[in-house]
């Protein structure tokens, strides 16, 4: 059974990127068309690989650009339906304001620990706040890549919540809405899960761990 469960946060601990960036752009009043063609190819060069190699998320996620200076790039490439940039100060802030906590999914770590399972937060941060209060009873660990400057898919940072851990990978799983991360952690031997649905990824967690860990809630 396997005795470590190293989890994602935006999108599986909260509900999607994709609602809170819709949230934002009605807020800020963004292009969305251009919005969407940007990140498009930003994403794509950062998560599927380009010939030229690194890119500003990757330094983004790392810690080694600040989010000042992230921020006033993307606002260059961007416009408003007024035809104009957004404010840049604070813009990763008002786009990830929109993300709230899906309770069946942190219930489930809750249950987990207490049932005996080591849990560690594995998340890849745009320089955004997160909401720590009661990340003591959630996690026995937290790596967050702008503070251990790694990056998932990169292997080190997966080795380095295993150490955290002390667990071997083939005794852990890996939970990511990316799939990209969940293949990564798999080459290295962890159990993977990619994340759609609380109600199936804790189901999927239950057989793993041998633990109930939800009430069949979505």
């Amino acid at each position: 059974m396997v005795e470590g469960v190293l989890i994602d946060w935006g999108g599986v601990l909260t509900t999607g990127l994709q609602e809170a960036i819709d949230e934002w752009i009605v807020a800020d009043r963004i292009d969305g068309a251009r919005y969407r063609d940007v990140m498009r190819e930003l994403i794509r060069h950062a998560y599927e690989g380009a010939a030229d190699g690194e890119n500003t998320i990757h330094a983004l996620e790392r810690g080694e650009i600040s989010a000042a200076e992230f921020e006033r790039g993307l606002a260059t490439r961007l416009l408003t339906v007024d035809g104009v940039p957004p404010l840049a100060d604070g813009l990763l802030s008002r786009m990830f304001a929109g993300f709230r906590p899906v309770e069946s999914m942190n219930e489930m770590l809750r249950r987990a620990r207490a049932a005996g399972v080591k849990t560690c937060l594995v998340s890849n941060s745009w320089a955004n706040d997160y909401p720590r209060d009661d990340w003591d009873a959630l996690f026995d660990a937290v790596v967050i890549s702008g503070e251990v400057r790694m990056r998932k898919p990169e292997p080190r940072i997966f080795h380095h919540a295993l150490g955290l851990l002390d667990l071997a990978p083939d005794q852990c799983v890996f939970v990511d809405d990316i799939e990209a991360n969940v293949v990564a952690a798999q080459s290295l031997g962890l159990h993977g899960l990619h994340h759609h649905t609380p109600s199936v990824t804790i189901t999927q967690l239950e057989a793993l761990t041998g633990h109930r860990l939800g009430d069949g809630i979505a």
